[in-house]
């Protein structure tokens, strides 16, 4: 047995991980724009990373190390991706850490921004000079990650086994557009102090990252620098398998819900819940199609409660489905109901109520087989466009 609580503060409350953001110049305004992670002991690390066949520098950089490689520093970038950036781009993460002063062991780099362009490599070491690795600053770090995000994502808790015992665990995130299934576009840094084995660490991220963050879209769109990654110091020298797995999982629901309902302009998280699915492959599509449909994002931009475009949607994504099995609510609200038109004025008025809300369900019953998936989406509108026509400038 064992007892999860949600913690008020951040992850720098772990003992042994410092962190801290700045502004090094790459930002205007002074803005805080490159910040890092340091355990003061070597921790274990596993990592995800994007689906995207170019994957950025870092990606690239971090698996050059051997794999059963520890770690005692993290430093990461906003403004700049390092991505497309060819052979040079690693060789400018070596040059970084090359000219630090600190005692850095297998130092990781990631990066968030442009893509296409050279890091400002002078910029980037002259800022990592001024770092302080007795800092716990870790709202400054939350900003310094942040591109196109309205606001910073971060995440706390504390289990405690029955013997008493206890580990903690958090995270701090970023990411808001060019969100999609097969990791989102994101960066997401999670630390603990659990005592967990290395093998476990990889399972339990990719088990937990198929209901997250591989279960979010803004705008269908997948980046190059995508990252989750996961750093224990194991000072707690308190591990339980099962319990781990579970608070994993909700700190990384936290920051997948945190991206989706910070969507570039969004309004409106919502759920897609597609029950009764010939099989748990066809809940998936079903699933992720709707939460990738622009006719549908921008029907709930307008809070309109058109069905038609929820099931043409689940027709096109060709699963096992039947018009005449087929269930479509908002919450409770039922607007279709297997074959029978029963979208009077009156439920549209109780839809479009439901639709006025921040965050609801749409839940599709396939009736046709037992799986379930639910995938978590926003709505899309002007500011959207507005956000990426100026994102270089």
């Amino acid at each position: 047995m064992f007892t999860i609580l949600p913690i008020k503060g951040l992850f720098d409350q772990i003992e042994g991980f410092y962190c801290d953001g700045i502004s090094a110049g790459l930002k205007a305004n002074n803005a805080l724009d490159l910040g890092f992670i340091y355990s003061d002991t070597l921790c274990e690390v596993e990592a995800i990373f994007t689906n995207n066949k170019f994957q950025a520098a870092p990606l690239k950089h971090y698996q050059m190390y051997d794999k059963n490689f520890k770690t005692n520093f993290v430093l990461i970038n906003s403004k700049n991706a390092n991505a497309l950036t060819g052979q040079k781009g690693i060789e400018n993460i070596d040059t970084i850490f090359s000219s630090l002063d600190f005692e850095l062991v297998n130092p990781i780099m990631s990066s968030t921004g442009v893509i296409g362009n050279h890091l400002p490599v002078e910029k980037i070491i002259a800022g990592a000079k001024k770092f302080d690795l007795n800092s716990k600053n870790a709202h400054n770090l939350s900003k310094a990650i942040m591109t196109t995000d309205a606001y910073s994502k971060t995440t706390m808790y504390e289990v405690k086994l029955e013997d008493g015992s206890s580990f903690k665990i958090g995270a701090v995130a970023k990411g808001a557009g060019m969100i999609n299934p097969n990791l989102a576009t994101m960066l997401c840094f999670i630390c603990t102090d659990a005592n967990i084995p290395k093998e476990d660490m990889k399972e339990a991220l990719l088990e937990n990252s198929e209901t997250t963050f591989n279960a979010i879209s803004v705008d269908g769109d997948t980046s190059t620098n995508d990252t989750v990654l996961l750093l224990s110091n194991k000072k707690s020298n308190v591990y339980d398998k099962d319990a781990f797995k579970e608070v994993l999982r909700l700190v990384m629901h936290d920051m997948a819900m945190l991206m989706v309902s910070d969507g570039e302009g969004a309004k409106k998280a919502v759920a897609f819940e597609v029950l009764n699915a010939a099989s748990y492959e066809d809940a998936q599509i079903a699933a992720k199609a709707l939460s990738n449909s622009l006719l549908v994002k921008t029907a709930l931009f307008g809070e309109d409660p058109n069905f038609g475009r929820i099931a043409s949607t689940i027709g096109a994504s060709r699963v096992v489905s039947d018009e005449n099995k087929l269930v479509i609510s908002y919450n409770d609200v039922i607007v279709y109901n297997k074959g029978e038109f029963v979208f009077n004025e009156q439920i549209e008025q109780e839809a479009a109520k439901v639709l006025k809300n921040d965050k609801f369900k749409i839940i599709c019953d396939l009736g046709v087989g037992k799986y379930s998936f639910t995938a978590y989406g926003c709505d899309l509108g002007y500011e959207y466009v507005k956000i990426n026509a100026d994102y270089r400038t």
